[in-house]
Parts: structure tokens; sequence; C-alpha cells
């Protein structure tokens, strides 16, 4: 199966049903399907060949659904790059990727005829609505002409599933963005498992507030057009009232979020909005405080509350069952459904149930690497027990129970060394959760002359609640270990984030 057939399969089924809510509109498949098509039809006429890269430079949005299977069904790779992307990172991934076409708002011109100027391989350029300056991009289409000249036929498939359907670039908070190569047969197959666990059918509304450039995101639009449900797509989570009451609104069933999103959620009272048609809700990017999970299921009793874990490499690797949440509530589970995990040592050996190590993830959802660079896809997959097999080396580390479920301890690359110790950030992030008033924390090592590094906390109250450091020292004095303990606390208004949601703590350290 290829991505595309996800639109298609649906369009053929069950063509007059809603599938996307977005900005206003109400989209059937058909006429999503139309649109594709048409748009495919445009950029092969603009030279647009099999494999070729498409970056899409939108906000969330109808043309940035319609242009991320335009791409596929012409063949190519979509590249989605969130719209707030500055121009030098925008114009790196162009040249990175050796872009084809560039898909931007017409709003932007300005910037799609910079960035077009210094990308060599770029030779169609697509703007959502007319532009004032027209000489900038003489040759640029725009949606309307895309619909007024182009047919709305389904173009022939020439791919194949070992083919790649897109990049998804990673923030590159330690460098340059890598680009995460996947194909069809990665994606058709973690998002099928995905959809096995939480048991998707037509009926499903999902509502979808984070970016399509998160792989978290874009995978709520391909799931729902793959079960054939309804996608209500929002800019964001800004607004939280006016989300929960679309939410009531259109009888929304599932709710994709992340801890930053249900930390607001937790705080807010819920009871002006009728929420009861939500039949589950999702967190991923990072585990969720066993407070907040608390807190959720007693504000959404008749929901299933899914803990998972995963990354752009491997898409989704854990969740964890609903039912497992009274029994193990700071697990993000087990491996999900036709895959494999487990943890290794440093020197590489496979470690009992009951260890801490690094997890290895093995499975059809195990990406094809890192765009142009071996040196970086040989670090990260390396070889599996079949001849020419690759497995995931995540560089996370995780702990088991005896019965294999797993504890997310930290990343490799985020431990606190501490007066000759080992400290986890998310161990004293638990503990900070459970302080009442505390919405957000994190915990990062700041150098120290005596004890190689300190522990500092971030701290974020919530409003009409007031803490003082003595306060929070001594509350973590009465449930860690003394070396854990941190020696400076700074109250912040806010915690610096990613476009997706994630605290961002290279920018705390």
């Amino acid at each position: 199966m290829l991505v595309q057939e996800f639109l298609e399969a649906s369009a053929d089924r069950l063509p007059d049903k809603i599938a996307l809510v977005c900005d206003g509109q109400r989209l059937t498949y058909a006429e999503i399907e139309a649109r594709a098509n048409r748009l495919a039809h445009a950029l092969m006429a603009k030279g647009l060949r099999r494999a070729d890269r498409v970056v899409t430079y939108l906000p969330n949005s109808v043309e940035l659904v319609v242009s991320i299977f335009a791409a596929l069904k012409a063949g190519a790779v979509f590249v989605v790059i969130n719209h707030t992307t500055k121009r030098d990172k925008l114009l790196y991934i162009l040249n990175n990727c050796q872009a084809s076409a560039l898909i931007g708002a017409g709003a932007q011109a300005g910037l799609m005829a910079d960035v077009a100027s210094q990308a060599p391989s770029l030779r169609a350029v697509v703007l959502t609505q007319p532009f004032d300056n027209h000489s900038s991009l003489p040759e640029a289409l725009t949606f309307s002409d895309v619909d007024s000249h182009f047919e709305a036929t389904r173009p022939r498939h020439h791919n194949i599933d070992l083919d790649l359907a897109c990049l998804i670039y990673t923030s590159g908070s330690t460098g340059d963005p890598k680009g995460v190569m996947s194909d069809h047969s990665n994606v058709v197959f973690a998002a099928s498992s995905i959809i096995e666990y939480l048991e998707n059918t037509e009926d499903d509304i999902v509502i979808d507030v984070l970016p399509l450039s998160f792989d978290y995101g874009l995978y709520q639009l391909l799931m729902v057009f793959k079960f054939g449900g309804t996608l209500v797509l929002e800019k964001g989570f800004a607004f939280p009232a006016q989300i929960l009451r679309r939410i009531e609104a259109e009888r929304v069933t599932g709710f994709p979020g992340v801890p930053t999103l249900y930390a607001v959620l937790v705080q807010m009272d819920l009871s002006p909005y009728d929420l009861s048609s939500l039949r589950y809700l999702t967190n991923t990017a990072a585990a969720l405080p066993p407070a907040h999970i608390t807190e959720l299921r007693f504000k959404f009793p008749w929901a299933r509350l899914y803990s998972m874990y995963g990354l752009t490499e491997t898409k989704r690797t854990l969740y964890l069952p609903p039912e497992q949440l009274d029994v193990r509530p700071g697990s993000v589970g087990i491996a999900i459904p036709g895959t494999e995990v487990w943890l290794v040592d440093e020197a590489g050996n496979r470690l009992p149930n009951g260890s801490t190590g690094e997890l290895v993830a093995r499975g059809r959802h195990v990406m094809r690497g890192y765009w142009g660079d071996p040196e970086m896809t040989a670090r990260r997959y390396r070889p599996g027990p079949i001849p020419g097999e690759r497995l995931c080396f995540t560089g996370d580390l995780f702990r088991t129970d005896e019965e294999g479920y797993m504890y997310f301890v930290a990343r490799k690359d985020d431990i606190i060394k501490s007066r000759g110790e080992k400290v986890a950030p998310k161990e004293v992030e638990t503990v900070l959760y459970q302080l009442k008033g505390v919405t957000e924390a994190a915990v990062v090592g700041v150098p120290d002359p005596l004890l190689g590094q300190a522990v500092k906390a971030f701290v974020v109250v919530s409003g009409g609640q007031t803490l003082t450091a003595a306060e929070v020292i001594r509350h973590c004095r009465a449930n860690l270990e003394d070396f854990m303990v941190p020696k400076y606390v700074e109250f912040v208004a806010e915690l610096p984030k990613t476009s997706s949601g994630k605290i961002k703590k290279t920018d705390l350290k």
C-alpha cells in the first residue's frame, strides 16, 4: 500500500463523507481527492519527477493537507516545514534535501522569492493565493490557477512502497536539522499499528491542534484518512477555551496532546463544556507526570488515556494499555503491535527485565535513516539479527519492571553527573509536579566547581499559588536522595518550547 491510497481508498468508499474541518470549511473525501489530483498534475507539468522533494511551508490548513497528498500522488516526497521556521533554516532545508518544489503562502511571496533565488534545485513554486509583486516570482502558480486549469483525474502510481514518502526534519536543537527518511511501508505500518491499539473506526472524529510538521500531528491526518474518519484541524492551542468549544460542537472522539498542553487543561475548570463525546486522549513527546495523569483521569473518567513514547526515527515505539494506568502510572508501556523492544547496556548486551539501559526498537516502523548523513545514520541505525536488517538505538534510557513494561529515565545526553552520581532529570521533575500549583517543571545540570554539575530546577507556578525556593527544596529533600535535590530553583513565567510543544532544555542550559 502507498500513503496516497489512504485518501484514495476513503474517497472511493466514502466520497461524500466530511473528511476535514478546517478554517471554517468542511471538505468531503471526494473534494480533497479532486484538489490533490489537480495539484499533482500541476506539479508534474512543472517538471516534478518521481522521488523529487516537495517542501510545504504553511500553517495547518486545507492547502497543506492537499499539498501533502498531491506530492505523494505525483510520486514525490513531501517535506512539511513549520510555518514559523526562520529564513535561514528554511533555506538550509531546501538545499539540504534539494527540493524541486516549494509550496507557501501568498502573503509571504517576498520570502518565497528570496529563498527560491538561492535554492537552485527548485523548479516550481506554488502559493496559496495571488500576491502583489508578480515580478518577484513570475512563474509561480496559485491554488486558484491549479483548480481552474488542471484536471481532477487521479494520476497513475509509479512508485512502490520502498520509495520514500516523506522527510521529517527533527528540531535540530543540537545542530543542523536532520531529515528522517520514511518510506511508504514505514508510514503504512506505523499508522496501521497505532490505529490497531487505539481501536479507531470511521466513526472517530479527531481534533488536531499540533502542527503537521511534527510527526505526532502529521500522523493524525494520515491515520484519520486511512480509517475514513473526520479530522478537525486547528492552528494550535493558544486559545484553549476555543478548542474545548470546538470539541463540544464537533462531537470529537479523539484528542492527541502533549504534556505542556495537558498542563494547561488540568488547571482549567472544564464544567462549562460538554466533552462527553471524547472516547480517548493520547500523550507523547514526553512522559506525563503521574500527578497530571491522576488529574486527567479525574476530569475525563469516561475516556481512555494512552501514555505513549516515540521518536521521529521510529514514529511510535511504546504505548501503555489504559487498563494498566492504575497498576503502572509512571510507565509508557510496551512495544506497539507488530514490533519488538529491549534494553542494552553500554556494550550493547541485551539486559533482562528489571534493568536500566538504552532502548532498542525492531520492526517495520524503523525508518530508513537520515537524509544525506550516512555517518549519523550508522550511529543511530545498527545491524539487526537478520542480515540486512537495521535496529534503532534510541539514545534514551529506560528501566523495565519484571513484566517488561518500560519507564522512561532520561535521554542519555540529559543525565546530570553531580557529586559522582547520575541524576535523571525526569525523576526530580516527577517530584516537583507533586507540589500544588506547579504546572511545568524542567531540571538541568549547570556547571559547578565542586559538584561537577549542580541540579537546577526551573518551575512554573499557576496563578494564585505561591511557592518559595526553600519550600521546593524542602519538598525535594523529603522525597529524593540528597544528591538529586536541586541546588538552585528558579521560578519563571513560562518555559521555552519547540514548535511541537516540547520543553526546550537547551535554551535553559
